[in-house]
């Protein structure tokens, strides 16, 4: 199990984010004023495949486009999700090779064109 808070940094901002439920392969973090949520959780497909998830949401509140002087809740959320099949076929450290591959390209370059919307 991870500990209890779980920080993360968003543009240098230390996020400290406490256990708020856990259940059957699953946990959430969030923080006191709900702008940020972490869920850390496992399931298994219709497929038979495991499917690990690390996600991170964050809500905000600002003016609404379509509304004059009117403000309203806003959502983002990005996340990270591991697909393997159930019999063993990959280590635990072939994933985390293949996640640290990932994560790699993930640079600010690339991420950039990716919320752009380049393809």
């Amino acid at each position: 199990m991870f500990t209890d808070p779980q920080t993360v940094t968003i543009a240098t901002v230390a996020q400290t984010l406490p256990r708020v439920s856990t259940g059957d392969r699953t946990a959430t973090y969030t923080k006191d004023d709900e702008s940020y949520s972490l869920t850390i959780s496992h399931t298994t497909t219709n497929r038979g495949r495991v499917r690990r998830l690390l996600r991170l949401d964050n809500n905000k509140v600002a003016s609404d486009p379509f509304v004059a002087n009117q403000a309203r809740k806003f959502s983002s959320a990005v996340y990270l999700v591991i697909e393997e099949p159930s019999d063993g076929a990959y280590s635990n450290a072939e994933l985390l090779g293949i996640c640290k591959g990932f994560i790699a390209y993930c640079t600010d370059a690339n991420l950039s064109k990716v919320i752009a919307g380049e393809s």
